[in-house]
Parts: C-alpha cells; sequence; structure tokens
C-alpha cells in the first residue's frame, strides 16, 4: 500500500459516518496493543480555541525540549498536518506503512463480526501508533467532536483542558450549553486536574459539578489573570499572572482578544503540568508562545489588498472574527468571500459578519454538507448591502479580488474546509 492508496482506503471509510462511542476505537487499539496507554498526554476539547491551545501547548513542550506529538483535526491542506512529532508532520511513507498494520487489524475484527472503525477512529489510532514508534515525552491530543464520547477519549491524560464551550454541533452534543458542556467535561477523569477557559455560568456550573464527582482540582482561567500590553493583527503583548507568579510581556502572533484567554489557557495548563514533574522554563514558554502560527484563523496571505483567512465556522467564531474586524479594520472596506455548512446556524453567523462587509460574495465549500450559494445569497440579502453568487470556489476568489482595491481588505470565511482550499492558492501568491 503506498500513500495514495493509503489516503483512498481512509476516506472511503467516510461513508460509515461519524459514530459517539469508545467501544469500535477500544477493540481496535487492544489488537494492536493499546498504543495510548504507553505516552503521557494532554487532552484538549472545547467549541472554539482547541486548535490554538493545541498548538500552544505543543509549541512550549517542543521548545522546552520534550519530543512531543500533536493530534488535530481537521486538516486544512494535507492529511499528514494531523499527526506530528516535534511540529514535523507525519512522512506519507509512515502513513501508508502504519496504515497496513492498522487495516489487517480492522480485517480480523471485520470477520469477527465487529462493526467498520470510522474515519475519525482509524486516523486516531493511526495516530497513537506513531507517538508510541516515536517515543513521544507527551502528546497533546486535539478532540474531533464532543469529547465523552469521542475517539480520543480512550487516553488517560496528566492534564484535562477546555477551552471555549458555544453552539455547534447542536444535533450532535445537545441544544443548550449546559447539554454541550456535558459532552466537553466527558474528558475530565478521575483525580486528573483540569483547566478551563472562561465560560459562562451555564457551563461553569455544568464543569464544576463533573470535576467535582470525579475529584479532579479544577483551574478556572479568569481574565483577571491577563493585562494586554497592545494589540494589532497580527502581534499582541500581553501579561500573566498565576500562583503569585507574573511573567510580563508575553508575545503572541495571533489575533484577536480570544487568542489571549487561549494562551491564558495554555499556559495555566503549563503551570499544571509543571507540578507533575516537567521542567518547563519561563524562557521556552515566551519562545514557544511566540513561535506559533494557526493557518486559516485570522491569518493574512497577501496584502495590497490585505487577504484574510478565517474559518468561521460557528457563532462563537463568528463574533471573535466581527470583534478584530471592528478593532483592527474598521475604516477599511471589506470584500466577503462567504461559504457555509448547511448544518450551521447560518442566519446568526451572517448576522454578525456581513453588517460589515461592503459587498458579500456567496460560494460554496467543496463539501457535500455545504450550502447552496443561492440560498446563503438570500439570506445574506437581510444583513448587507450588495450580495454576488458565484458558486464557483476559485471565480469567487477573483471575483473578491477583483473588488478590492490595494487599501482594502479581503476576507474569506465561513468554513475551514473552504479556508483549506482557498489557502493552497494563496500560498503561490506573493507573500507580505
Amino acid at each position: 500500500m503506498d500513500y495514495t492508496q493509503a489516503i483512498e482506503y481512509i476516506r472511503k471509510t467516510h461513508k460509515f459516518g461519524s459514530r459517539m462511542g469508545l467501544e469500535c476505537t477500544q477493540e481496535l487499539l487492544r489488537r494492536l496493543e493499546n498504543p495510548h496507554q504507553k505516552f503521557k498526554s494532554i487532552h484538549v476539547a472545547g467549541t472554539n480555541g482547541k486548535g490554538s491551545v493545541t498548538a500552544m501547548l505543543s509549541h512550549v513542550l517542543h521548545a522546552a525540549g520534550f519530543k512531543t506529538g500533536m493530534y488535530i483535526s481537521p486538516s486544512l491542506e494535507r492529511f499528514t498536518e494531523r499527526i506530528q512529532v516535534d511540529l514535523i508532520e507525519i512522512s506519507e511513507n509512515d502513513v501508508a506503512r502504519l496504515l497496513v498494520k492498522v487495516k489487517a487489524e480492522i480485517d480480523n475484527m471485520l470477520d469477527e463480526g465487529y462493526s467498520h472503525p470510522t474515519e475519525f477512529e482509524i486516523v486516531t489510532v493511526l495516530g497513537f501508533l506513531f507517538f508510541v514508534e516515536q517515543s513521544v515525552d507527551i502528546a497533546v491530543i486535539e478532540v474531533g467532536l464532543g469529547g465523552r464520547l469521542d475517539a480520543t477519549n480512550v487516553i488517560e491524560p496528566i492534564v484535562s483542558v477546555i477551552t471555549s464551550i458555544g453552539f455547534d454541533h447542536m444535533d450532535v452534543l445537545g441544544d443548550t450549553i449546559g447539554k454541550i458542556a456535558f459532552e466537553k467535561a466527558g474528558i475530565i477523569k478521575d483525580n486528573t486536574p483540569v483547566v478551563v477557559y472562561p465560560q459562562d455560568e451555564e457551563a461553569i456550573d455544568v464543569l464544576c459539578e463533573i470535576a467535582k464527582n470525579r475529584q479532579a482540582e479544577l483551574f478556572l482561567v479568569s481574565v483577571k489573570q491577563t493585562h494586554l500590553n497592545f494589540s494589532k493583527f497580527g502581534e499582541q503583548s500581553f501579561d500573566f499572572e498565576y500562583g503569585g507568579e507574573k511573567l510580563e510581556n508575553i508575545v503572541i502572533n495571533l489575533s484577536g482578544e480570544h487568542q489571549i484567554l487561549n494562551a491564558a489557557t495554555a499556559l495555566t495548563a503549563l503551570m499544571v503540568l509543571r507540578k507533575t514533574g516537567f521542567s518547563i522554563p519561563n524562557t521556552t514558554i515566551y519562545e514557544g508562545l511566540k513561535s506559533v502560527n494557526w493557518p486559516g484563523r485570522l491569518e493574512l496571505v497577501m496584502c495590497n489588498p490585505d487577504v484574510i483567512l478565517d474559518g468561521a465556522h460557528n457563532v462563537s467564531g463568528a463574533k471573535s472574527l466581527a470583534n478584530v474586524l471592528v478593532k483592527c479594520f474598521n475604516d477599511k472596506k471589506i470584500v466577503l468571500v462567504i461559504g457555509i455548512l448547511k448544518d450551521k446556524q447560518i442566519d446568526e453567523i451572517l448576522s454578525i459578519i456581513c453588517p460589515h462587509a461592503d459587498v458579500v460574495v456567496a460560494t460554496m465549500p467543496d463539501s457535500p454538507r455545504a450550502l447552496e450559494p443561492y440560498v446563503l445569497a438570500q439570506m445574506a440579502d437581510k444583513f448587507c448591502k450588495h450580495t454576488i453568487v458565484v458558486p464557483d470556489l476559485p471565480d469567487a476568489v477573483q471575483m473578491g479580488l477583483s473588488l478590492a482595491s490595494k487599501n482594502d481588505v479581503l476576507l474569506i470565511t465561513g468554513s475551514l474546509y473552504l479556508v483549506g482550499a482557498v489557502r493552497k492558492y494563496f500560498k503561490s501568491q506573493i507573500p507580505c
């Protein structure tokens, strides 16, 4: 099996859909000698920010000299982005080689009457196998969906982290913040510390109750722990306080107030990790956080005009994006290219983002779940001055570029599928 065949095999398993539950993952792992039990880990769940926090933790741990695994989802451009060791993606050869091993056990499971593992279950197991082979000191594992019944929840982390909780995947996770918080809180393990991003009171109540029942020490991150020194698009500096210690002038190359709180959450987790015996000098915290660049999240990919990509695919993400637009680009014309999946809170997302745009180009990401662009345009008309429909994504990007002068902003958002596809195009252009 070569890499192309491996990816084809993995993608074909998409037909088995998603499955909430751990039984199939646990059985496959058992047959592979339980690789998930052979490395230390940090588990990160949340609606928004879990990818950023995962990256922050991984960069700092790497800077501190630990061989660090990182498991994220979804990928933006390449499958290999999802599994990394020391910030280097798994090789295509390793994907193919390890999948042969995984597929053999899947075939045995099917012969014995077990259900076929899903795409996410297979990729998760593949990542765990790679981390064991690479003898990582620690792996930072991002939840795929929810937490309680997510395939990654087979691990026994030394620290759990729960980032911002908001409305997304409500058909699976529930239609209230409390219900969604319950699913996210499923990663809280007995007698294992858990770090929590500032939340709505409804979410905090649920998280506190579950942590108490599991005798898990709870560390609630507070806005008061941070002090913003300066903020501009692409760079922010802040101070952070924890347990009487103050780290001053921390710099991150990420935009938005939410990223300051994401950093505070990662920092709190690192302080807790120190208590378990990990040596993480302050110098490596500064170095690691400054090195984080998170693709597709308020990412500037071209100048004159400024082309910004952001995977704002839910209400919380849309609010964070709108906040940055007001603070950093309020005096500029904004051309918006947008494509959204039809199972999202479309009206709410459009009502938050579209009023900031002078013109909206409605298009669609390459996904069977994509909302038809003519429908999207009709919905967007309620919130913007001018809407254009361009179904083909490359044509929509060209339309956006033609409408934006060199002093304007071209914002491309709505779905990570859309952002990932567009990012490939702009990587070939002249950078800022």
